[in-house]
C-alpha cells in the first residue's frame, strides 16, 4: 500500500475496520468484479459476506443493533469498496441514506422496528426523489400524496426515476407532493417510508418496480423506476410522523450522500491510478520503461496529486459533518472535485494503457465507464456548483 490516500487520526477501530475490508475486497471482490460486471450480474454471494461484515449496520448505532460508527468510518469504508467495485458502494450507499435519515428524523417507533433489521441486512433500503421529467429541479416533482378526510391514510399516484436498489431493497424513503398549503413548495413535501418486498412488477397493489434501467457503467446494482397508482399507505410511514417536513428530510441524507458520492470518486480514481503506475513500469517502448518517458511520468504525477487531493476534501467534509457542523460547502466542494478528478485520472490511466486499455480483458475499461455516474450522482457537477458559489457568497457577503 502506497502513501496515497492516507488518514491521519484514525482510532484503532478504525484501523481495523479499514484492514478487514481491504483484504476481503483484495481477496473476494478484485478477483471477480470484472467477470460479475460484464455480465450485469447482482453480486448476491458478495453481499452476503457484507452482511456477515456488518457493513449494513456500520453506521448504525449499538442501540438498534448496529456498530455505530462515524460518517468518516463509513466513507473510507465506501472508498475501499469502491476501489474493488464501484457497484458494490451504490449497494450500500442509499440504505445508509435512509438508515442516516432514521436516526435523525424517525420517530422512535420507527427507529426501533426498522433500524435493527437494517443492521443486519435483512432490510435493505433505498430512496427516491428523482422522476422522469426533473433531475436535480426536486420542486419539480409531480408524485402526489392525497389523505383521505380522516388523515389516517394517503393514496399515492406518481412515477419515480432513477431508483438504485429499487428491485432489491425492502424499504423506500420516498418524497412526494402533499399539498397543506404551505408557504413555500418545499414546505408542501414528505417522505413516505414504503415497505415492499424484493423483485420486479407489482410488488404491491398500486406499487409496480419495472425492470432494470440498461446502463452503460455502473451495473450488478439494480436501477429502476417506481411507478404508484392508487397505492395506499398509513399516516404512520410518514418519516417522522409529520407531514411537510420531507424536503429537508431529504438533503440531509444528500448531504452524507455527496460525501459517499466523493468517496466513491477517490476509490475508483486511486484503483485507476494503481493500475497505470503498475502497467506504466511493465509495459517497455523505446527500450525503456513507458514510466521513464516523461510525457508518461508528468500524466502520473498530475494522477496521484489529483487522488490525494480528493482524499483530503473528502475527509475534511466527511468530519465536518461528524462534528455537527453544516458541511454543504465542504461536501458540494468534495464531490465536485472527487468525481471530477476521478474522471480524469480514469481517463488518464485508459491513455497509459493505449491499445489495451479498450479492451475488455483489462480492467481500466470497466472504470472508464463507470466513472461518468459520479459526475451525475447525488447532484450534477453543474448542481455542485451552484451549491458552493452561493455558499460562498454567504461566507463572503459584501
Amino acid at each position: 500500500m502506497g502513501r496515497l490516500c492516507q488518514t491521519e487520526g484514525l482510532t484503532d477501530v478504525q484501523t481495523e475496520i479499514l484492514g478487514v475490508v481491504r483484504s476481503f475486497v483484495d481477496e473476494k471482490v478484485l478477483p471477480v468484479a470484472t467477470e460479475l460486471e460484464h455480465r450485469d450480474e447482482y453480486p448476491t454471494a458478495i453481499v452476503e459476506q457484507m452482511k456477515d461484515l456488518g457493513l449494513f449496520g456500520l453506521t448504525i448505532p449499538e442501540e438498534y443493533g448496529g456498530l455505530g460508527e462515524s460518517l468518516l468510518t463509513y466513507a473510507l469504508v465506501v472508498e475501499e469498496i469502491s476501489r474493488g467495485w464501484m457497484s458494490l458502494s451504490g449497494i450500500v450507499n442509499t440504505h445508509f441514506i435512509v438508515a442516516h435519515m432514521l436516526v435523525q428524523h424517525g420517530t422512535e417507533e420507527q427507529r426501533r422496528r426498522l433500524l435493527p433489521m437494517m443492521a443486519t441486512g435483512e432490510v435493505r433500503g433505498a430512496f427516491s426523489m428523482s422522476e422522469p421529467g426533473c433531475g436535480s429541479d426536486v420542486s419539480a416533482i409531480r408524485t402526489r400524496a392525497v389523505p383521505d378526510a380522516d388523515g389516517r391514510t394517503y393514496t399515492v399516484d406518481g412515477q419515480k426515476m432513477w431508483l438504485t436498489n429499487g428491485g432489491s431493497s425492502t424499504l423506500v424513503a420516498v418524497l412526494v407532493k402533499t399539498e397543506r398549503g404551505g408557504s413555500s413548495v418545499y414546505k408542501n413535501m414528505t417522505t413516505f417510508l414504503v415497505e415492499k418486498p424484493a423483485g420486479f412488477g407489482e410488488v404491491r397493489d398500486g406499487l409496480t418496480v419495472p425492470g432494470k434501467i440498461e446502463k452503460m457503467g455502473y451495473k450488478g446494482v439494480d436501477t429502476t423506476e417506481l411507478v404508484f397508482e392508487g397505492f395506499r399507505i398509513g399516516a404512520e410511514q410518514i418519516l417522522g410522523g409529520e407531514p411537510g417536513r420531507g424536503f429537508y428530510q431529504m438533503m440531509d441524507g444528500v448531504e452524507v450522500g455527496r460525501v459517499n458520492v466523493a468517496a466513491r470518486g477517490c476509490g475508483v480514481g486511486c484503483r485507476a491510478f494503481e493500475l497505470a503506475v503498475a502497467y506504466a513500469q511493465q509495459r517497455e517502448t523505446f527500450g525503456k520503461r513507458i514510466a521513464e518517458h516523461q510525457a508518461v511520468l508528468f500524466r502520473i504525477a498530475e494522477m496521484g496529486t489529483k487522488v490525494e487531493a480528493a482524499h483530503q476534501m473528502m475527509v475534511r467534509a466527511a468530519r465536518r459533518k461528524d462534528a455537527g457542523q453544516r458541511n454543504d460547502l465542504e461536501a458540494g466542494m468534495a464531490k465536485y472535485l472527487a468525481s471530477e478528478y476521478c474522471s480524469q485520472v480514469v481517463e488518464d490511466a485508459f491513455r497509459i494503457h493505449g491499445a489495451y486499455g479498450f479492451s475488455k480483458e483489462y480492467e481500466i475499461e470497466r472504470l472508464y465507464r463507470e466513472a461518468p455516474m459520479l459526475l451525475i450522482g447525488e447532484g450534477t457537477a453543474d448542481i455542485q456548483r451552484m451549491i458552493i458559489g452561493r455558499r460562498l457568497l454567504e461566507d463572503y457577503r459584501a
